[in-house]
């Protein structure tokens, strides 16, 4: 048996990805400052897009460049109003996903510090929720 040599592969690959973002988009659901940001009829794609972003950033397969190309995360999220409450409720639905896989230590701290400074470079705006 050959040793786990990427982070995707440390912590169970695609299974543990996805129960991450489905798990997180069910917090989502329940937001009603985040919930308008996604698209109604293609969750499934909201699902995906950020399931494999996260697999390929973690060592995972290249299938989101191969589909979408660079993942330029600030230019993708400049239509939304990311202020600093989205992010924060954001980063509470991602705190309750990453909890719920019970990761080893390091690879949550890992994890976290990792969607923790993504979240934080993604806001664009410190005016209100319109």
């Amino acid at each position: 048996m050959s040793e786990a040599t990427s982070f995707f592969e440390q912590v169970g690959g695609h299974a543990t990805f996805d129960r991450l973002v489905r798990r997180f988009y069910e917090g989502i659901a329940a937001d009603p400052v985040l919930k308008p940001m996604y698209p109604e009829d293609d969750m499934e794609g909201a699902i995906w897009r950020l399931t494999a972003f996260l697999e390929q950033y973690w060592g995972g397969p290249g299938t989101y460049s191969e589909q979408r190309g660079h993942p330029r995360l600030r230019m993708r999220h400049t239509p939304f109003h990311v202020n600093p409450d989205a992010r924060d409720r954001w980063l509470g639905h991602m705190r309750v996903a990453v909890d719920e896989l019970q990761l080893p230590p390091l690879h949550e701290a890992a994890l976290w510090d990792y969607l923790e400074r993504a979240a934080h470079a993604m806001v664009n705006t410190f005016e209100e929720t319109p």
